[in-house]
């Protein structure tokens, strides 16, 4: 049977006694398509390639700008070929067992400039309900001002007891928090979160009478939740008239990246964030590197290529 019959067989195979939807099947197609392609290329029948001709074709892939994830699925479906093919006789090893992809770049976490960071946490809607826009503004500062993240805001209460996750004080100016792995942190609270936050629980229970102790809650007077927060700064951020919708944990990445712009201490923004190990925090220096590297082409005049 030539390469062709083969391929034709697999895809039989998953079609019919592997019952995969029409939209799998089409796309293991195209990967036995690209690798008889290679294949062909390399002048070696599908029943020879080795575990050197995957690797060379892995590296080609790379180097002609498919990303590690569309490799990795590419390499899934050839070993499902190859798999079959060892089960059905026709080859005693698989060439793609212990190849992997390349692994893409860790993306930098997506963080507000300082000026974008102010206007929002700034923002005021004029016309909106006086009620949630005093919460949201608590939100926003608290957010931003204490790099939270969405789950720990959520779960604060207006004041501390046995079964409180978190609280603020304000008299001391700090939030204590429930973070992962239930390590609890204290952090401190700015005069401009202090501030918010007295203005919200001014409102919070003026025409209410709510038996809830959540210090954020809803029009219906439950906790509010993380989807909810999620929700109305993007909203929020939409009517600020900010280039990208804000997210929680874009407000949270903002304050790690501004404190370590300012202050140069890894240390100080790893306890602030919670991180249980400083290499998660590093990824920051990255984001700083890339503030000083913008302002460095943006003011200096040897900066540019012409």
């Amino acid at each position: 049977m030539d390469d062709a019959g083969l391929v034709e067989r697999y895809l039989e195979h998953v079609r019919v006694e592997k019952r995969l939807a029409d939209r799998t099947c089409t796309l293991y197609a195209l990967d036995l398509q690209k690798l008889q392609e290679n294949a062909a290329k390399s002048g070696v029948p599908l029943l020879q390639v080795q575990n050197a001709h995957v690797r060379r074709w892995v590296a080609q892939m790379n180097a002609g700008g498919r990303s590690g994830r569309g490799i990795a699925l590419i390499l899934s479906g050839w070993r499902g070929f190859y798999t079959w093919l060892g089960r059905e006789g026709r080859v005693k090893s698989n060439p793609v067992q212990d190849v992997r992809a390349p692994k893409a770049p860790k993306p930098l976490p997506k963080a507000l400039s300082v000026d974008d960071a102010v206007q929002f946490a700034e923002f005021a809607e004029e016309e909106g309900d006086p009620w949630l826009e005093a919460r949201d503004a608590a939100i926003v500062e608290l957010l931003y001002g204490c790099g939270l993240r969405v789950g720990e805001l959520v779960g604060l209460d207006v004041q501390a007891s046995g079964t409180a996750k978190g609280w603020v004080d304000l008299q001391a100016g700090e939030a204590h928090v429930l973070g992962k792995g239930s390590k609890r942190r204290s952090v401190p609270v700015g005069r401009k979160a202090i501030a918010a936050l007295r203005e919200w629980l001014d409102v919070r229970d003026a025409a209410h009478a709510w038996t809830e102790t959540a210090l954020f809650v809803g029009r219906h007077g439950r906790r509010l939740s993380a989807q909810a927060v999620w929700q109305r700064l993007k909203q929020r951020s939409l009517k600020a008239g900010m280039a990208t919708p804000v997210h929680p944990h874009m407000l949270r990445h903002s304050f790690a990246s501004h404190v370590l712009q300012s202050s140069g201490d890894l240390r100080a923004v790893q306890e602030l964030l919670g991180h249980a190990n400083i290499g998660t925090t590093q990824v920051y220096t990255r984001l700083d590197f890339q503030h000083l590297a913008k302002a460095y082409d943006a003011a200096h005049p040897r900066a540019k290529r012409k």
